[in-house]
């Protein structure tokens, strides 16, 4: 197929691009580069797809120097009129947004930004799909939907009306403003929403990032809710294979949905929504554990309240997607945690920790 990944500088989006190349689809993908981390992370991730950053003019596609069905274009989805070029010259079958302002806290204090690339951004790639025929979108949602539910696990089948954060409000929209294209135009969307993504090449803004970081450099890692945080950790690869998944099985109307008892995951609409996760939540104290056995660091902690916008926990039921796409999650936590502080120590090259902190 010939797919649009937005977002293609991002962590999942670098992912989900390199997979859907090697298995010889066609990729164009987008982004805005922004600085809300490191952009020289992104620039390494577009590196490793054959995309020299020095090389890059606003709005200009470059061809990938690794693989030749490759083209990236920096663009940002604010930008209506080049995001209509962008699709009328390239006829996708498919379209993946994974381009989105993310993080919690930081919404907390810029929510301008969210309203931008979340919402009005999230609307562009809505009308191109609709004035251009696109036959499948899939998007980034979100676990944070969830928000002050507490019943767990959390299933796609229940109401999620209550966000805690803009950034959670930013992605429910998106899922109801993809239910009214489905609904008037016809337009086949899936939502998937994301339980705590890690791996490597991992956001500098998550947790495992954060703690790994603090850890080799011999600094306290500060510990939220005081540790009583539990979260559903899923391992990139299984995030992707869901994605890809989704992606080759455009969304179907449910014949069954009963107006009086309505079925939030699905609609007479060509509209569903998902859950991709481990299915397992780990606790934030055996999580920060497995890190430190990595490592063979141990960790010095100053305990935190919560903070305002997060929850202490998330739990994904997965059985949806396992019964219509067959998704099984395979990553266990030891293996995913070896996993991203190998990466991350050969590409920071961290050096050796005082022996006095070494986990015997």
């Amino acid at each position: 197929m010939k797919i649009l990944v937005t977002g293609t500088a991002g962590f999942i989006g670098f992912h989900l691009a390199k997979f859907l190349l090697e298995r010889g689809d066609t990729v164009i993908g987008i982004d805005n580069l922004n600085d809300y981390y490191d952009v020289r992370l992104k620039h390494s991730r577009l590196a490793l797809t054959g995309i020299d950053h020095a090389g890059l003019d606003y709005g200009e596609p470059v061809q990938s120097k690794k693989y030749s069905k490759y083209t990236f274009i920096k663009l940002d989805l604010l930008d209506k009129k080049q995001l209509e070029d962008c699709f009328r010259t390239n006829k996708f079958d498919a379209v993946c947004n994974l381009a989105a302002q993310a993080g919690v806290r930081y919404s907390l204090t810029n929510p301008d930004v969210y309203v931008d690339s979340n919402i009005k951004g999230f609307l562009n790639i809505l009308e191109c799909c609709r004035n251009f025929k696109i036959n499948h979108l899939v998007y980034a949602s979100s676990s944070s939907v969830y928000g002050m539910n507490k019943k767990m696990p959390f299933s796609e089948h229940d109401i999620a009306d209550h966000p805690v954060s803009l950034y959670a409000a930013s992605k429910k929209a998106n899922e109801m403003m993809a239910h009214t294209y489905s609904h008037l135009f016809n337009l086949r969307t899936t939502g998937l929403r994301f339980f705590t993504v890690y791996g490597p090449w991992g956001r500098p803004d998550m947790a495992l990032f954060i703690f790994t970081k603090a850890i080799l450099e011999g600094k306290p890692i500060e510990v939220f809710n005081n540790g009583n945080m539990k979260r559903d950790f899923t391992y990139i690869d299984d995030i992707v294979k869901g994605i890809v998944r989704v992606i080759d099985n455009p969304a179907e109307t449910n014949a069954d949905w009963d107006a009086e008892n309505p079925d939030p995951a699905t609609s007479t609409a060509p509209f569903r929504v998902f859950n991709i996760g481990r299915g397992a939540p780990v606790g934030l104290m055996d999580f920060v554990l497995e890190i430190e056995r990595q490592l063979h660091v141990k960790a010095k902690k100053i305990y935190r309240p919560m903070q305002d916008g997060d929850v202490a926990e998330t739990y994904a039921d997965v059985s949806n997607l396992s019964d219509v796409l067959n998704y099984e999650p395979v990553t266990p936590v030891p293996i995913g945690v070896a996993r991203f502080a190998a990466w991350y120590k050969a590409f920071y090259k961290a050096g050796k920790q005082e022996t006095a902190n070494v986990v015997h």
